[in-house]
């Protein structure tokens, strides 16, 4: 998956979000209200706020280094301009972390959503990669490859399933009533 995201980009919109605090609270700002501290100190202040966003700037670079190392991103020249890619490890983690903070809703209609799947020996990355995606869209084990859900996540399974080439081995279906 690519994201038109280039480090310029992100170099760019962290710079803006960085004036745009100066021009809300730092000295003269129109929001602050200043301490009395600050107000017989100003130097001091304006020290210790210089270092604080430097340390921020280098924890954001160390930040764009550690995805890069983990190789949750790559980042390659794009038509003369260096873009950064998402991996499919990546893809994975993003997904994960969405799935794991969403709020879960369950289906309206009290339908529960099985996924039946016999994905062969030879895929086993992907079936293994699919199961634990299963298990972050709040999918709970009825068999090894039998996976019931009481959330609205159709259209998530569904993604989930074209995006890694199964849907030959995979069944969907929607269930009324579920004894377990």
């Amino acid at each position: 998956m690519r994201i038109p995201i280039t480090d310029k980009f992100l170099w760019d919109l962290y710079n803006f979000f960085e004036k745009a605090g100066k021009v809300a609270g730092g000295p003269g700002g129109i929001f602050l209200l200043k301490s009395w501290q600050e107000a017989c100190n100003p130097l001091l202040f304006e020290f210790w706020r210089d270092y604080h966003e430097k340390q921020e700037k280098k924890q954001f670079a160390q930040f764009i280094n550690y995805l890069k190392s983990r190789g949750y991103i790559k980042i390659k020249n794009l038509e003369g301009k260096t873009g950064i890619l998402l991996t499919k490890k990546g893809e994975e983690k993003a997904l994960k972390s969405r799935f794991k903070f969403a709020e879960k809703k369950k289906r309206k209609d009290g339908k529960w959503i099985m996924v039946i799947f016999d994905i062969p020996e030879k895929k086993k990355s992907t079936r293994n990669s699919f199961r634990k995606t299963l298990q972050w869209l709040g999918y709970q084990k009825l068999q090894k490859s039998i996976w019931i859900c009481p959330y609205d996540v159709f259209k998530e399974s569904e993604k989930v399933i074209r995006e890694n080439l199964i849907d030959q081995y995979v069944k969907i279906f929607l269930i009324e009533e579920m004894e377990i």
